[in-house]
């Protein structure tokens, strides 16, 4: 499944913020520095859909705020009931 999501770097506490405009917001607990909030992407999107970080992969966008990301193992509805959307 591939996910298209707009992340805000530098919150003060990873979570998901819902959707807007078409995207899942994201606000990461990491800077926009040396791959620190993509690491955190991943390991929130892993743990908030029960999958191991290496399934989650950023497909496009990984120096951009918005991206798109590939989860394996999990469908649109079980990533829809898990985020609580």
């Amino acid at each position: 499944m591939s996910l298209a999501v707009w992340v805000t770097p530098g919150a003060p506490r990873s979570e998901v913020a819902g959707v807007a405009d078409g995207y899942l917001r994201l606000r990461l607990a990491a800077p926009a520095h040396e791959g620190k909030a993509n690491a955190e992407l991943v390991r929130l999107v892993a743990e908030a859909l029960g999958v191991p970080r290496r399934q989650v992969d950023i497909v496009r966008g990984a120096t951009g705020r918005r991206k798109v990301i590939h989860v394996g193992g999990v469908t649109l509805e079980e990533a829809r009931r898990k985020l609580r959307l």
